[in-house]
């Protein structure tokens, strides 16, 4: 199994290939509109401004599991992240990311990159894996790692 071998559903509601990032790097994060950590949404947007063109691309899943950071719809979520913060990369329908009913994307994520100690289990909103070309998962990021401080880790992949 890949990562290509996902499809996720749009904020629209349909559905899409990861197939269709093969060849990009990826950061794939679980988001939230209302968290300590939503201010990270700029910072994401200023990595995904400055690179997309080299070939990155910045997936956002909106999750309410931690704290009630994201009650509204997808279409209140998007239109949060655009007015707020000028998000401009694709924000997916809302999922899980623990539990019974995680989604499938996210539990095939946390067994590749396990957090601290082996723990499969996401703690928290703005948790990021960093997939590169070839769809390999290479490293996952706490809520606390801001995106600007991932910077050199998505440069490296980038050119390559």
């Amino acid at each position: 199994m890949s990562i290509f071998s996902y499809t996720v559903t749009t904020n629209k509601g349909t559905l899409k290939s990861l197939e269709e990032y093969r060849g990009n790097v990826m950061l794939i994060v679980n988001t939230a509109s209302k968290c300590a950590f939503t201010s990270q949404f700029k910072e994401l947007q200023d990595l995904y401004s400055k690179y997309q063109e080299n070939g990155l691309e910045i997936l956002g899943f909106p999750t309410n599991q931690f704290g009630n950071g994201d009650k509204g719809t997808d279409e209140e979520i998007q239109s949060f992240c655009q007015l707020n913060y000028g998000v401009t990369f694709p924000i997916f329908s809302k999922i899980e990311v623990n539990g019974p009913n995680a989604d499938p994307l996210f539990q095939y994520l946390k067994k590749e990159a396990t957090g601290i100690l082996g723990t499969e289990q996401i703690k928290w909103n703005f948790t990021k894996f960093l997939v590169d070309q070839n769809g390999k998962v290479i490293k996952r990021y706490g809520s606390k790692d801001k995106p600007s401080n991932i910077e050199n880790d998505l440069k490296a992949l980038i050119n390559r």
